[in-house]
């Protein structure tokens, strides 16, 4: 909920300009605003008044905002323009390298970032004055970053909530490059084998009989490599929207990638209801096929229904797509409304019918993360491994463990944990 602050008013004020400046900085931070949005905002203000900060920031909120991921960002930068001293101060800090002893140490919220540098974009300097003294010569102080992180490797342990703009787009440049290969499963099927292998009979008396009989040579044959599936469960809620966005972009790359290794790829979006975006991912331009996917899931950044969607899934998907050893990608941080027997028991009947149920929740980036949520101690016990899923180094360990089938990421110490409760 936003908490609001007293509105104060300058004695020259340029409410007009206020209002044009404020619309530019929200387009430079994603919102498609156009000249029309403004006029109409300043419509709005003048019909509605501006005696309530609440009633003011509700007014342009409704003329300014019709997606609900839009929300965060366009809270953030009305709190930072339109007067909040403290809010500023760890804004500008955002943008700036922090200095310990300035300013206190918070970590940045939600679209903290992307605010701040769409409000700071081309922002100048005040003009010196003329008048009065001459300002003294500033001491210049030089910093050597030879030995610093370079910024791809600081990008990838970075939190995807947490990036800029321009960080989100490198991290998707970079994310587009990434790959989830996995391991073939052995078949019942068989190819001619010409070095070692088990003994074709059929084969080897067939090739006798053409010869009369004569059995001179021993056909052999081996297994013929079998690729899974991958099937995803994205949690779209509003907890996860920043990071299904760039999962979802990471995942368009394995889907699109020629030689990854799985045979199909399934991706299906849950908030409060199931929705299959599969043949989206399977749109070349990623933009294109994020774009139609979340157009079709219409409960983005919404509440969240794990156990009713697992359950939809279940009854509706199951049997069509975890055939032939699924690999199941389980993306959410478990933080669900229904109860508690009922997600387990779905979660239970997932665990059955796939052959591995790896779950990302990008909750295991705090370092006292522990399973007191009753979703996730109900969910824990049925996956085959439970990991974070918060960053581009977290998605590279994924691609490092999917085919080692010991791998349990953090789930046995989390278990111990409950057990030992």
């Amino acid at each position: 909920m936003v908490e609001h602050i007293p509105l104060e008013l300058p004695d020259s004020p340029r409410l007009t300009g206020n209002i044009t400046h404020f619309a530019r900085a929200l387009r430079r931070a994603g919102l498609p605003i156009g000249p029309g949005r403004v006029i109409d905002a300043i419509r709005a203000v003048e019909a509605a008044g501006f005696t309530e900060k609440r009633d003011f920031y509700w007014t342009l909120h409704a003329c300014f905002v019709n997606r609900p991921e839009h929300s965060t960002i366009f809270a953030q930068l009305f709190r930072l323009y339109w007067r909040d001293p403290r809010f500023l101060e760890h804004m500008m800090a955002a943008m700036l390298p922090a200095i310990r002893g300035v300013q206190e140490d918070r970590p940045a919220q939600a679209a903290e970032k992307r605010a701040a540098e769409a409000l700071l974009d081309g922002a100048e300097a005040p003009p010196r004055e003329e008048e009065g003294d001459p300002p003294e010569k500033e001491t210049v102080i030089e910093v050597d970053a030879s030995l610093t992180m370079s910024t791809s490797e600081r990008l990838k342990t970075l939190d995807f909530e947490l990036m800029s703009l321009a960080e989100v787009a490198l991290a998707k440049r970079m994310l587009a490059r990434l790959s989830l290969p996995v391991k073939p499963l052995p078949s019942r099927r068989s190819s001619p084998s010409f070095g070692q292998g088990r003994v074709d009979a059929a084969r080897s008396l067939r090739a006798a009989l053409r010869r009369g009989g004569e059995m001179d040579m021993l056909a052999l044959k081996k297994p013929k490599p079998r690729w899974p599936n991958l099937v995803v469960l994205c949690d779209i809620s509003g907890s996860m929207s920043q990071y299904s966005r760039l999962i979802l972009h990471f995942l368009h790359a394995v889907a699109n990638e020629r030689g990854a290794g799985w045979a199909q790829v399934h991706a299906f979006t849950f908030g409060t209801q199931l929705t299959n975006i599969t043949r989206h991912l399977r749109t070349r331009d990623v933009d294109a096929a994020l774009k139609a996917a979340g157009a079709q899931a219409q409960d983005w950044e919404g509440g969240t229904r794990i156990g009713q969607s697992l359950e939809a899934f279940n009854r509706d998907w199951s049997r069509r797509v975890l055939g032939q050893g699924a690999v199941v990608l389980l993306i959410t941080d478990g933080l669900d409304r229904d109860a508690p027997d009922a997600l387990a028991r779905q979660m239970q009947r997932l665990h059955l019918s796939a052959r591995r149920v790896i779950w990302l929740n990008p909750l295991l980036r705090w370092d006292g993360f522990a399973p007191k949520a009753a979703g996730i101690r109900a969910m824990l016990p049925h996956v085959d491994s439970f990991r974070a899923g918060h960053s581009i180094a977290s998605l590279e360990a994924l691609a490092a463990a999917i085919s080692r089938p010991d791998d349990a990421g953090e789930k046995t110490r989390l278990m111990a944990m409950m057990e030992g409760e």
